[in-house]
């Protein structure tokens, strides 16, 4: 029988907390039940109710979840002091069990300060449950919680104003505390031996290898892997990974004695789990075979700090002298740049090649605020959308995409063509999605482009 609990959350990525609940949930094979009302669904407050079978779910969920602060055995949840008490007394099956080990009472509120005072005579307030173990406040066997929810403070007032008047309390018992939170300090770019600056905050890379499901067993791939934050992230939870990108100095450094990426990778103990990382074109890819990948996991250059490009030339040139056979060409080879919903189709349909059934590909996709439509998001034959969540910078945000290949049919890789695409994604495609164009957009600060006369382009 399912039993309800009360997650506690960190404020931050509100949107981002029932994906990652849900994937989790599916690394792990358990049913999480969340709250069919939207009031209940409110991303601005801390707690959310949820129904599992045992504690050992809430262990997994706070062992993965990065946006989880504790969970907590829901033993009551009121709207006064005088119906906790009573439904307490009704419920004591839950909580006698425990009156014999070492506790220690937790009074807290949301969105107000309780004065000590009131504090103890909370705690005085619960006597007759009489519980016989020893008061221990550093590790106890048993910690029972009490939790005050009051409306948020839209005006000044004096600190303990309002004591009191909460609109909700929660009770009962914690049954553990994140254990991955510390993982955001861990990979704190700032701490890192190697980044640039187009590298991944540690939150979200945390949050894209959850949404991934990376785990021991797992291969996990990044086809503009820049810096590698999203390698370190996936390797440390388990998975094996391989990245490339068109741009090898992203990835070697300075030090080109050791990569750059290999440097971070030791830092962080998971050098054993990097495959490799390899220079190329993904339209070039030298891949020769799909449907092996576990998760395709990247954060697509939309021009704003960097550009991205392929392989070609704005006018094809003759060449009058061929370099002989045995003549090995040290220069670059020129390109040319790669329209941001052209990369963003190419994507999807590199991943239906690559992914193995219930596969999963995670990216995110800037988009003005306004401009952005469901229809936007680029899908084909064999591929779903599992989650799209949103983080807003005002003007513009961008948009975490979890989709999942849903067929083991094995598709021939994408021909990279524009003039096939359209047909490739089977007409699931808009002409114009608000992200085509972002660059010009983002730098026009989201006017329209014919009427912004003074923009002058910013160089990358």
């Amino acid at each position: 029988m399912a039993k309800k609990y009360l997650i506690h959350f960190a404020i931050a990525h509100g949107e981002f907390r029932y994906p990652e609940l849900q994937s989790i949930s599916e690394l792990f094979d358990f049913e999480i039940k969340l709250p069919e009302s939207k009031d209940e669904l409110d991303t601005s407050l801390p707690f959310l109710i949820v129904e599992l079978e045992k504690d050992v779910h809430a262990q997994f969920i706070a062992q993965r979840c990065i946006l989880v602060k504790a969970v907590y055995e829901l033993w009551v949840v009121a709207s006064s002091k005088e119906e906790l008490h009573h439904r307490n007394h009704e419920i004591s099956c839950l909580w006698k069990p425990f009156e014999n080990q070492s506790f220690r009472f937790d009074v807290t509120a949301i969105n107000h300060t309780i004065p000590m005072a009131r504090q103890r005579d909370i705690i005085e307030d619960f006597a007759y449950m009489d519980y016989k173990g020893d008061i221990d406040m550093k590790n106890p066997s048993v910690v029972i919680a009490y939790f005050e929810e009051y409306p948020k403070k839209n005006i000044l007032r004096r600190r303990n104003e309002g004591d009191g008047q909460f609109e909700r309390v929660y009770f009962g018992r914690l049954v553990t505390e994140s254990a991955c939170r510390h993982l955001i300090s861990k990979f704190n770019v700032k701490r890192r031996v190697y980044y640039g600056n187009t590298t991944m905050d540690a939150e979200i890379s945390l949050l894209m290898a959850n949404q991934a499901l990376a785990a021991p067993g797992k291969l996990v791939y990044d086809p503009f892997v820049g810096t590698g934050s999203m390698l370190y992230t996936s390797a440390y939870f388990g998975a094996m990974v391989l990245g490339s990108d068109i741009d090898g100095r992203q990835m070697r450094g300075k030090n080109t004695s050791i990569p750059g990426i290999f440097q971070s990778a030791a830092q962080y103990e998971v050098l054993d789990r990097i495959l490799d990382c390899c220079t190329f074109d993904i339209t070039r890819s030298p891949l020769r075979r799909g449907n092996f990948l576990d998760a395709i996991i990247s954060d697509p250059p939309y021009g704003v700090r960097a550009g991205a490009k392929r392989l070609g030339r704005g006018k094809q040139r003759v060449v009058e002298h061929p370099p002989a056979q045995n003549f090995e060409s040290t220069a670059s080879y020129a390109k040319v740049p790669y329209e941001l919903s052209d990369l963003t189709a190419d994507l999807v349909l590199l991943a239906r090649y690559l992914l193995k059934k219930d596969g999963r590909l995670v990216w995110f996709l800037p988009t003005p605020t306004e401009e952005y439509q469901d229809v936007d998001i680029p899908v084909c034959e064999g591929m779903e959308v599992v989650a799209n969540s949103e983080q807003n910078f005002g003007k513009w945000g961008r948009r975490l995409i979890t989709m999942r290949k849903i067929t083991s049919t094995e598709y021939a890789s994408p021909s990279f063509d524009p003039e096939q695409r359209m047909q490739e994604l089977g007409g699931n495609i808009t002409l114009n999605p608000g992200h085509k164009d972002f660059r010009e957009k983002y730098f026009a600060r989201f006017k329209r482009i014919e009427d912004a006369e003074t923009y002058i382009p910013t160089r990358d």
